[in-house]
């Protein structure tokens, strides 16, 4: 009985020991509130020997030639390497032109994917040629395309009688010292064979000072991994729906609080409110009860009606210039933020001369009340 016992013993302790790390490790995975993001562009991974001339075009237009030359069928040697092999041969090749500190460069370029646009932008005006089907490369000679080398001396025969094509600053053009030639454009990838092919004639004619020869990036068969993009800031906003209590009180405190310290500004609605109280200092009470009055009718999104829609831009331009020219940008900031609650401005001006009648009356008519009694 003993040894039974015991080994039910030892089973109770291994089944509670295995249920208590079981649950610590969901507590651990619960207890982790991270959240992985990924963003992924619109186009298909671009080729890294691709990107890697396009930094050498930055470079010098001179640098990127002489790099294509190096790498006229580097990637052949992708199918046989790994992707790390192969980035560093990139790199080693690269290293001919470049120096540690530009090579550094290049190594964060490729990290952050910076030239990927410029390979989809050349993607993008290849597919509106449209492509030949089937083809690896091919090349435009004013409007027209093939993608045979043997037929590109036919080509050029006619091509200056059709029309020539446009060139976009982003082009890379062979060097040579004329400009009125022929334009063949080559849709290729760089360091593929067919590229190769193309590229060794185009270059031969151009040197020659046939034509003007101009490479634009052509990938026939994209690749099918997403392009994962780096460097851009994704935030995850959480909203809470929980409803809380608000005393109403304390509404209305911060409210007067807030008005109160309104009632400091000095003009409001086209009224000078300081003006007004030094002069009418007995009616200061009177005063500030209407500036309070005033100000809560500005927040108040009413609709304007057709006259007050009328020469707004004239009356805002006439107070900005009528201000004083320290004042006069700080004013024209003041309209154009609030411009909702300015665009009774030419109302608040008929006020305001309204409001200077009726005082000027009501002046006249106490000095005359004055007079009579004495």
């Amino acid at each position: 009985m003993a040894p039974a016992k015991a080994t039910n013993a030892v089973r109770l302790l291994l089944g509670s020991t295995a249920l208590w790390l079981s649950q610590l490790g969901a507590e651990t995975v619960s207890a982790s509130k991270a959240v992985t993001a990924h963003l992924a562009a619109k186009w298909p991974e671009t080729p890294l020997l691709l990107e890697a001339s396009e930094f050498m075009a930055e470079e010098s237009n001179e640098k990127f030639w002489q790099f294509l030359e190096t790498v006229q069928e580097l990637a052949i040697y992708k199918q046989t390497e790994s992707d790390y092999s192969y980035y560093n041969l990139i790199l080693k090749k690269a290293g001919q032109f470049l120096d540690n500190l530009h090579i550094n460069l290049l190594k964060f370029a490729f990290s952050i994917r910076a030239y990927s646009p410029a390979i989809q932008m050349f993607q993008q005006i290849a597919a509106d040629e449209p492509p030949p089907d089937g083809c690896n490369a091919f090349v435009v000679i004013h409007k027209k395309h093939t993608c045979k080398i043997n037929e590109i001396k036919k080509l050029l025969k006619k091509a200056t009688s059709r029309t020539r094509p446009y060139l976009f600053k982003g082009d890379h053009k062979f060097p040579t010292n004329k400009e009125n030639l022929p334009v063949v454009i080559l849709y290729a990838e760089m360091g593929t064979r067919a590229f190769s092919a193309f590229h060794k004639v185009l270059s031969e004619k151009a040197q020659n000072g046939e034509i003007l020869y101009v490479l634009r990036h052509y990938i026939q068969k994209p690749s099918s991994r997403k392009m994962y993009l780096s460097g851009y800031g994704v935030e995850l906003a959480i909203k809470s729906t929980e409803y809380k209590a608000l005393d109403d009180t304390q509404v209305k405190t911060v409210t007067n609080t807030t008005v109160e310290d309104e009632t400091e500004a000095n003009e409001v609605q086209g009224f000078l409110f300081g003006k007004l109280k030094e002069i009418y200092s007995d009616l200061r009470d009177n005063l500030t009860a209407f500036q309070k009055y005033l100000i809560e009718s500005n927040k108040q999104m009413t609709p304007l009606k057709v006259w007050e829609l009328q020469d707004l831009s004239f009356q805002a331009a006439s107070q900005i210039m009528s201000t004083p020219v320290y004042d006069a940008i700080k004013l024209m900031k003041d309209i154009s933020q609030n411009f909702p609650v300015k665009a009774r401005l030419r109302m608040n001006i008929l006020i305001c001369l309204f409001q200077s009648t009726l005082i000027s009356v009501a002046k006249n008519l106490r000095s005359q009340h004055l007079y009579n009694k004495t």
